[in-house]
C-alpha cells in the first residue's frame, strides 16, 4: 500500500504542475492580446493628438481671417481588413495627413484640388516590410479635407 500511495502522491504533484504550466499560459496569452488591444488604441490616440496639435497651430495663425480656411483633413481609407492591420492603417492614415499639414490654416480659395490630389496619389508606402500603393478616388475641399484613397498591397520579393 506504500508503493501506491507514492504513485497516487506523485500523480497529484504532477497534476499540479501541469495546472500551475497551463494556467500562466493562458494568463499570459490573455494578458499579451490586452496589452497588444491598449497599444493598439495608444498609437491611435497619438495620431489623434498629433494632428490636432497641428491643426490649432495653423487655426491659431488664420484665426484673424474671416474667409473659409482649411480646418481639418479627414482620410477614408478603402481597404480589406484582411489586407491592411490596424497599426499599419493608422501609419498610412497618419504618413497621408503629414503630406497636407502645410496646407492647414490657407484659404481654401487658394488651393487646386488636382494638386492636392496629385500630392499622394499613385504613391508607395513602405510599413513592416510591406508596400502598399495609394490611389485617390474622391477628393472634397471646403473647411475640410476629405479624401477617399484606395489600398493596395504589393508583392515584395523576399531577399533571400
Amino acid at each position: 500500500m506504500n508503493e501506491k500511495s507514492t504513485v497516487l502522491m506523485f500523480c497529484f504533484a504532477t497534476g499540479i504542475v501541469w495546472g500551475a504550466l497551463i494556467g500562466s499560459v493562458l494568463t499570459t496569452v490573455l494578458v499579451s492580446y490586452r496589452v497588444d488591444m491598449c497599444y493598439e488604441k495608444i498609437a491611435y490616440q497619438e495620431s489623434i493628438i498629433a494632428d490636432n496639435e497641428e491643426k490649432l497651430k495653423k487655426l491659431e495663425k488664420s484665426i484673424n481671417n474671416s474667409n473659409i480656411v482649411l480646418k481639418d483633413i479627414e482620410i477614408i481609407i478603402e481597404a480589406e481588413e484582411e489586407q491592411i492591420n490596424s497599426i499599419n492603417n493608422i501609419e498610412i492614415e497618419k504618413a497621408i495627413k503629414e503630406k497636407f499639414n502645410s496646407s492647414l490654416g490657407k484659404e481654401v480659395k487658394n488651393l487646386d484640388a488636382e494638386i492636392l490630389m496629385q500630392v499622394v496619389d499613385k504613391r508607395i508606402l513602405k510599413f513592416e516590410e510591406a508596400e502598399y500603393k495609394i490611389d485617390v478616388k474622391k477628393l472634397v475641399l471646403s473647411d475640410t479635407l476629405k479624401i477617399w484613397v484606395g489600398i493596395t498591397v504589393m508583392e515584395i520579393e523576399s531577399q533571400e
